[in-house]
């Protein structure tokens, strides 16, 4: 059975409000249009430590460039309270190791999983390293992502870590849509791959001929 993510996530921004609480989050952030209305929608009730580790991407220019853009992104965006870009650690070799034997596997398979699982574990490190109040990621704000999927992991290791998990599902209530209208209004990079060597293969393949 599925779970509602996005009322999940509610029920906690509503508890906060009552209790005048205004905690710290680890939101690992993929790019800088993924998390433009994540930051917008979230910033208001939290502080945030915005972490960018993402060693699934190649090359390394293409690295430079996305996170040089969320950089830019909060030093544009309006914001409450405090949110600090932290550049996470570019080891792509990392990446390639924990998706080893997965490198055919189709978009949104098992290959995927692993990189999410990789990405939102060093997220939940430094969210216990740094004695943050929560952590998540801006990644189930693209309709291509399974927020079940992405929601399962990070339950998971907030056990093993001992941070709470976020819950969250940000392309409900037009997150995607309102994604896209941040990204025009402030000019950023909208990439046209997911970021690794395997997604641009697929997505720049030739089409087979007859």
């Amino acid at each position: 059975m599925k779970v509602n993510y996005q009322l999940e996530l509610e029920k906690v921004l509503k508890r906060l409000a009552i209790e005048g609480a205004r905690p710290r989050l680890m939101l690992h952030s993929c790019c800088a249009p993924c998390s433009s209305y994540v930051l917008e929608y979230l910033n208001p009730s939290f502080d945030i430590d915005l972490f960018y580790y993402n060693p699934n991407i190649a090359p390394p220019e293409e690295f430079e460039k996305r996170v040089a853009e969320q950089t830019r992104l909060v030093s544009e965006l309006p914001h409450d309270g405090k949110i600090e870009v932290i550049r996470g650690e570019y080891h792509p070799e990392v990446f390639y190791e924990a998706v080893r034997g997965h490198e055919d596997d189709p978009e949104g398979g098992e290959r995927c999983a692993l990189c999410f699982r990789l990405r939102l574990e060093e997220t939940a490190r430094m969210a216990a390293e740094r004695g943050t109040d929560y952590f998540t990621t801006t990644l189930s704000i693209s309709p291509l992502k399974d927020a079940q999927r992405l929601n399962a992991i990070g339950l998971e290791l907030a056990q093993i870590y001992g941070v709470p998990w976020l819950p969250g599902d940000f392309k409900k209530k037009n997150g995607y849509r309102r994604s896209c209208e941040l990204s025009a209004q402030y000019g950023l990079y909208r990439q046209d791959y997911c970021g690794c060597v395997f997604s641009r293969r697929r997505d720049f393949m030739p089409p087979k001929k007859d």
